[in-house]
C-alpha cells in the first residue's frame, strides 16, 4: 500500500485496504495523543526551579509574603510571578479576575494572558512595566500574598474552595512545610489528578496540535488544485 494516510489514497485504495487505513488513523491518533509538540513559551522544568527557588528565597522559605519585595523580584525574575500563579491553581484569566476584584482596577482575561505568554516566551528577560501596566502586576502580586497567606477559608461541605489543596490549605504553613519537607507522592498525585497533567501547556498548544493533520490536509488540496477555505480556530470560553 504506497499512500499513508486516507486523504491521500484513490477510491480504489481505500476500498482495498479500509482496515489499514482505520488502523493509521487511530495510530496516528494515538502519536497526537501522547506526544505533544512544545511550541513557544514552553517553560523547561530547571528554569520554573529557578523562579521557584527564587522565590523561596526572597520569602524565608515562604515564612513571609511581602508584596513590595515580592513585586521587585518578580520584575527581576518573571517565573516567580509563574510560580505563584500555581501556587494558587489559577489559570491567568482567573488570576486577572480576583486581581481586579480587589484592587478595583482593570485587569482583563486578555492582560493576564498575554502577560503570562510574555514571560513563557522570554523567562530570563527582566519586566519593565510602563506606569500603566505596574499597578496592574502589582494588584496580581497583592492578591496573590493575601490568599497565599490566608489560606482557604471554611466553607460549607458540598463545597470544596480552590485553595483547599495541601500547599495552600493552611495559609503559609502549609506552603513552608511542603517546601521543607517535600510533598508526599501520594498527595503529589493527587493535585495532578485534580489538575490534570500537562492541562495548561495542553491547552496553549492545542491549536499546534491540530495544524499537524490539518496542514497535511491542506497541502493535498493545493497540489490538487482544489480550492479551500481556513476557518478560524475555535476558542474555548474561561468560566469562573
Amino acid at each position: 500500500m504506497a499512500s499513508t494516510y486516507p486523504f491521500e489514497a484513490s477510491f480504489e485504495e481505500l476500498s482495498a485496504h479500509a482496515d489499514a487505513f482505520v488502523d493509521e488513523v487511530f495510530a496516528s491518533l494515538e502519536s497526537g495523543f501522547l506526544v505533544m509538540p512544545r511550541g513557544q513559551g514552553f517553560v523547561a522544568f530547571p528554569d520554573f526551579e529557578n523562579g521557584y527557588e527564587t522565590l523561596k528565597q526572597v520569602t524565608e522559605n515562604f515564612s513571609k509574603l511581602e508584596e513590595p519585595i515580592i513585586f521587585a523580584t518578580a520584575l527581576r525574575v518573571p517565573l516567580v510571578l509563574v510560580v505563584l500563579r500555581t501556587m494558587l491553581g489559577f489559570t491567568p484569566s482567573e488570576w486577572a479576575y480576583v486581581a481586579g476584584q480587589s484592587s478595583g482596577l482593570e485587569i482583563t482575561q486578555g492582560f493576564a494572558r498575554s502577560l503570562d505568554r510574555k514571560i513563557r516566551l522570554n523567562p530570563m528577560t527582566p519586566l519593565r512595566p510602563s506606569p500603566v501596566i505596574e499597578p496592574r502586576i502589582r494588584a496580581l502580586v497583592e492578591i496573590a500574598c493575601k490568599m497565599l497567606s490566608d489560606g482557604a477559608p471554611t466553607t460549607p461541605p458540598e463545597l470544596l474552595h480552590r485553595l483547599d489543596k495541601a500547599d495552600t490549605r493552611g495559609g503559609l504553613s502549609s506552603a513552608k512545610a511542603a517546601a521543607a519537607m517535600g510533598v508526599p507522592y501520594a498527595m503529589l498525585l493527587y493535585e495532578r489528578f485534580l489538575g490534570r497533567p500537562f492541562a495548561g501547556h495542553r491547552d496553549s498548544i492545542s491549536e499546534l496540535v491540530g495544524d499537524v493533520l490539518e496542514l497535511a490536509i491542506e497541502t493535498e488540496l493545493t497540489n490538487a488544485g482544489i480550492s479551500f477555505r481556513k476557518n478560524a480556530p475555535r476558542r474555548a470560553s474561561t468560566r469562573f
